[in-house]
């Protein structure tokens, strides 16, 4: 059984998609986005710096379009299951069919926004420990006075944890003290998939909730729980939970092998979920296409 997984922000790059737009549906697809976000996201993907793609109005949608404008041009995209990381979810379900083009898009940019605007009212951070046990890395979270949360299970031995700038660097001190690898703090605008994304979920469930969604053509294993969904209520309401919850990437893809998965394939900017799934189980074939 064939998995398709989409990344999430961090993976983006100059010259992203550029190649896409050579071919006539995506150069249609690329253009209605530019349409839909009112300006040309198009220019800051193909000729922008590193710097351009970091502005988080950019930033998710340039991610996002990459990855679903793949998967729409992909002359063999038959998944059996599907996942993407944090943001990459929005970008597995209009691929999947459980949201169409233009709403995804809508709701990707919904969600930057409301993001960065929790990110100014609170100054937050987030760290990524290496190298020590997941429930180690929870109940020192847990000891910590003020808020700091695991906030990605990425793969064994590697959670990002997500809180005050005060109280992950008390975190990072006591998980280096307990025999981390690495525990450092990382260059991100705030504190995502923590309690501190409250306002940011508000605002987007209004956003979910307006919007109509499918039922997908596969089971898509959402970040919150780790499991298969296909109805649409309950898609939505995980994805509001999303924000403010971990990425259970770990779990996800353990799940997915356990149901029958043998092969993984990442579409989208980086390699970064190709790489994780190997070190989550070295057994399965995982790939990555940037371009067909």
């Amino acid at each position: 059984m064939r998995v398709f997984v989409f990344p999430g922000q961090g993976a983006q790059f100059p010259g992203m998609g550029k190649d896409l737009y050579e071919t006539d549906a995506a150069k249609k697809l690329f253009e209605q986005a530019n349409e839909i976000l009112g300006f040309r996201i198009t220019d800051i993907m193909f000729n922008g710096t590193a710097e351009d793609l970091k502005q988080t109005k950019v930033t998710q949608p340039a991610v996002f379009l990459h990855s679903v404008i793949l998967a729409k041009i992909y002359p063999d995209f038959t998944p059996d299951m599907a996942a993407g990381h944090s943001l990459g979810e929005f970008s597995a379900l209009v691929a999947i069919g459980a949201i169409d083009f233009e709403n995804g898009l809508k709701l990707v940019s919904a969600r930057a926004k409301a993001m960065q605007k929790a990110c100014e009212a609170q100054p937050s951070t987030m760290a990524a420990v290496l190298g020590l046990d997941d429930s180690l890395v929870e109940s020192i979270c847990a000891e910590i006075e003020g808020t700091v949360v695991p906030a990605n299970y990425n793969c064994p031995g590697q959670v990002v944890i997500s809180g005050s700038i005060s109280a992950v660097e008390k975190a990072c001190e006591k998980i280096k003290a307990a025999g981390a690898k690495r525990a450092i703090v990382l260059p991100v605008g705030g504190a995502f998939h923590s309690p501190l994304m409250e306002p940011a979920r508000v605002e987007l469930e209004n956003a979910i909730q307006s919007t109509t969604f499918n039922v997908p053509v596969c089971p898509v294993y959402q970040n919150v729980d780790a499991k298969p969904v296909t109805n649409p209520e309950i898609i939505k309401q995980n994805l509001v939970k999303q924000l403010t919850a971990p990425v259970r990437w770990t779990q996800s893809v353990q799940n997915m092998i356990a149901d029958g998965a043998k092969s993984f394939v990442e579409l989208g900017p980086g390699t970064v979920l190709q790489g994780l799934v190997k070190k989550i189980d070295k057994s399965v074939e995982a790939t990555s296409k940037q371009s067909l």
